[in-house]
């Protein structure tokens, strides 16, 4: 009899146990999951940002293309649609603000002579300019901006430079 009363006390600290250990690991997966679905949210975010930027940048490489020192400043901020994933529909507009002329030097006649090897050359009538390019890109479906800035050295000849900012 000893044993039967022992056997059947034992049943049911198993059941409880297991029950306990059952309720640990649901908790523990539960956990994982809603960790798991937080970092796919800051991938989702990083990836994101990331096209914005890829975005601002394309706009940036457009303005850089065009003689954009000739263009009337009371045209910015200029608005550039953007596909980044070529499927006829715009997925980022970019706004670019007015191109800013931080430095314009007279350009030396030999191309040399801008390296430091023949600086005795006498200076021509085109200018050495370095600018500052400024995009700031927000996409129409999630609504992720970022901002682009990039600096380019562009020659310009006499009449470029008169019409230009700078």
């Amino acid at each position: 009899m000893r044993n039967e009363s022992m056997l059947s006390k034992q049943r049911g600290a198993t059941l409880v146990v297991g029950l306990i250990i059952l309720v640990a690991v649901t908790l523990l997966m539960i956990s994982a999951f809603s960790l798991s679905g937080g970092n796919l949210k800051v991938v989702g975010n990083m990836q994101f940002r990331n096209e914005a930027i890829a975005a601002a940048n394309m706009a940036i490489e457009q303005t850089i293309n065009i003689n954009f020192a000739a263009i009337d400043p009371a045209n910015y901020p200029a608005t550039v649609n953007i596909d980044i994933d070529q499927d006829n529909t715009t997925d980022y507009v970019v706004t670019i603000k007015a191109p800013l002329c931080l430095k314009a030097t007279l350009a030396p006649v030999d191309p040399l002579a801008s390296s430091g090897v023949n600086s005795t050359v006498a200076n021509s009538s085109d200018y050495l300019t370095l600018w500052e390019i400024e995009a700031t890109a927000q996409s129409q479906a999630t609504g992720a901006s970022a901002m682009a800035k990039q600096g380019i050295s562009k020659q310009l000849t006499l009449s470029e430079y008169l019409l230009s900012t700078c």
